[in-house]
């Protein structure tokens, strides 16, 4: 197995990474920044590409490369994790930067579905191929103020039905969403004000009472999803109600 992972500098991402590299599995991370590290733990599994997601033309420049293939080689099964994600603008539409928009877009959406397809495409000879996005549940549950989250978690949920329907040989896709977990993302919505984000309490409460999950915790129970052999039944799933 060998994977790509975006985001993996941070957060759940960097947990993620960690948990499949201490299985000595091969990780292609790419982020803004390196992730020194696991850099210094793996520096024989971790390859780092430093990469802004939101800038699509550098996206696609680095794709028409052959790093993607180079790393894959002759491997017999292959795991895509488009982990990397973005939660602003918070708030109603006449408060929402426009380049803000762009770029959570960019992040949550645009780069997913060109690394997805990218990775198929180089991927063909491979017999066991996987793509997994990082979904939420906002992107089922619509949240005032989360306009542009809620719509780009939802895209990549569509994404992954349609692209299941393609029945591509060998290939499984599932958009799943993680749960609650305690990662600067959770701080983030915890510092956005009431006007931009009416249901802050309810965030304030899953970290005054516990119920956010460790980033740890919620990779290791993914990576097992990620590579059981379940994987690929569900086209949108919960990781909090499926087992590896």
């Amino acid at each position: 197995m060998k994977v790509i992972l975006t985001g993996h500098t941070r957060g759940l991402g960097a947990a993620i990474a960690k948990k499949l590299l201490s299985s000595n599995i091969p990780v292609l991370g790419l982020a803004r920044a390196r992730n020194t590290e696991l850099a210094t733990s793996f520096p024989e599994l971790l390859t780092q590409v430093t990469l802004d997601l939101s800038d699509t033309a550098a996206l696609a420049t680095w794709l028409i490369k052959d790093v993607l293939q180079q790393f894959i080689g002759d491997s017999s099964s292959v795991l895509l994790i488009n982990n990397a994600g973005m939660l602003q603008p918070v708030g109603p539409l006449e408060v929402q930067d426009l380049t803000s928009i762009a770029r959570t877009v960019s992040v949550n959406v645009t780069a997913p579905l060109m690394l997805s397809a990218a990775v198929a495409a180089a991927s063909k000879e491979v017999a066991d191929r996987r793509i997994a996005h990082i979904s939420s549940g906002a992107g089922r549950n619509p949240m005032q103020g989360w306009s542009i989250y809620c719509s780009s978690k939802a895209a990549v949920d569509q994404h992954a039905r349609a692209a299941a329907l393609d029945q591509s040989n060998g290939l499984k896709i599932c958009s799943i969403a993680p749960g609650i977990i305690d990662t600067d993302m959770q701080t983030e919505i915890r510092a956005t004000p009431l006007e931009k984000f009416p249901q802050r309490a309810k965030f304030e409460g899953f970290k005054s009472n516990g119920d956010l999950v460790s980033a740890d915790d919620c990779a290791r129970r993914l990576v097992d999803y990620l590579l059981g052999d379940k994987f690929g039944e569900l086209a949108i799933a919960d990781l909090r109600e499926v087992n590896p």
